[in-house]
């Protein structure tokens, strides 16, 4: 796969996921707003008043999500993202740093990504 192919499969798979976590926002129960802002997705969690910052970062190809626990990088692997340090796919590490901020349990049902 060329540079350019790789790059516009990238962008494509980043685009799907933020707009499947927008979605999924939108559809759950717990209290949070979302702004996006082209590459960053800030959710903030109206209870905590903490926010979960999930970046594109296109240099390395990764997706970045910040949250109060720390800063996590995710690699695209088909089907989906995966954390390059705890192993999660991203529906699991965004609800877990999700249900931790919230203080309860949080679950996007994001399914695969």
């Amino acid at each position: 796969m060329t540079q350019a192919a790789s790059q516009a499969t990238y962008n494509a798979a980043i685009e799907q996921t933020l707009i499947a976590i927008e979605d999924a926002l939108d559809n759950c129960d717990v209290d949070m707003d979302y702004e996006r802002a082209d590459a960053v997705l800030t959710i903030t969690l109206e209870d905590s008043g903490t926010q979960v910052i999930l970046s594109r970062q296109s240099a390395v190809q990764e997706l970045w999500v910040a949250a109060r626990s720390g800063g996590y990088h995710l690699k695209f692997e088909n089907p989906g993202w995966k954390c390059t340090t705890t192993g999660e796919d991203l529906p699991t590490l965004l609800d877990r740093v999700l249900s931790e901020q919230q203080g309860a349990p949080v679950s996007l049902a994001l399914g695969a990504d």
